[in-house]
């Protein structure tokens, strides 16, 4: 194979690209969200410099993707820390767990999520939205929401600025000597956004301390609420928003 040829791979082996190229399109892209109050100390722990918290509340959040362009379905749980940057708000993706190797591998590769790999199902449950995540042979994390309990609001608004919300994520990748390679802190936004459907109301979470999976380090200490959403949307390709080894 040509250098020119090696250059055009979107990703590894040369045989079978593990993804392809981007940006990637998902179709009826479902999300619980369940915020909750917890440790300010935690979450300055949790929080890399230079990004700031905003308050003590962070949330749970599980996906249920079951068509993504390039990636398959799959299901992903993460937990979401709302921060500030140079000013600017944004939401700092502090940990994932997915169930499939293609997102796992360009999510991790490409901008940096923190994803590794346990099994995360959300799925309706009679009357009950319930999210859950496996690590290894432990339930780490169980979440319930009502089921479409204000179907006839209207004001979609606070769902629209979340999704339009900046991520954030810390892009740690080893040089072959093993010091760092990069270093980023990694900007992503979703683009072409349509909400199919949203609705809030009760919600309840339940952690489990788990030293690989470790979502309770930050504990719940109150629920603020429960949001779901069914939406299509584009995963475009990220920025750099500081490089740790260029300071």
């Amino acid at each position: 194979m040509k250098k020119s040829d090696v250059l055009k791979l979107p990703s590894m082996p040369l045989q079978s690209p593990t993804f392809p190229r981007g940006p990637y399109r998902f179709f009826n892209r479902q999300y619980l969200v369940i915020s909750y109050k917890t440790s300010l100390d935690a979450i300055r722990t949790a929080l890399p410099e230079p990004l700031q918290p905003v308050g003590d509340t962070v949330s749970v959040q599980w996906l249920d993707l079951p068509d993504g362009e390039g990636f398959g379905a799959y299901a992903a749980a993460a937990q979401i820390i709302p921060c500030t940057f140079d000013g600017g708000t944004c939401n700092f993706v502090s940990q994932m767990y997915v169930n499939n190797t293609p997102p796992l591998a360009g999510g991790r590769e490409i901008w940096g999520y923190p994803m590794k790999y346990g099994l995360a199902v959300l799925k309706v449950n009679g009357d009950t939205l319930t999210g859950t995540l496996q690590y290894g042979a432990q339930q780490i994390a169980s979440g319930t929401m009502v089921y479409k309990h204000d179907a006839f609001r209207v004001d979609l608004s606070r769902e629209r600025e979340l999704l339009a919300r900046t991520q954030v994520t810390l892009k740690l990748i080893p040089d072959i000597d093993g010091k760092p390679a990069i270093a980023q802190l990694v900007a992503v936004k979703f683009e072409n956004v349509a909400i199919k459907g949203a609705w809030t109301g009760a919600a309840r979470l339940e952690l489990v301390p788990a030293v690989n999976c470790p979502l309770a380090d930050l504990p719940v200490n109150e629920i603020v609420g429960g949001l779901h959403i069914v939406t299509d949307m584009t995963l475009p390709y990220g920025r750099v928003i500081h490089d740790y080894l260029a300071r």
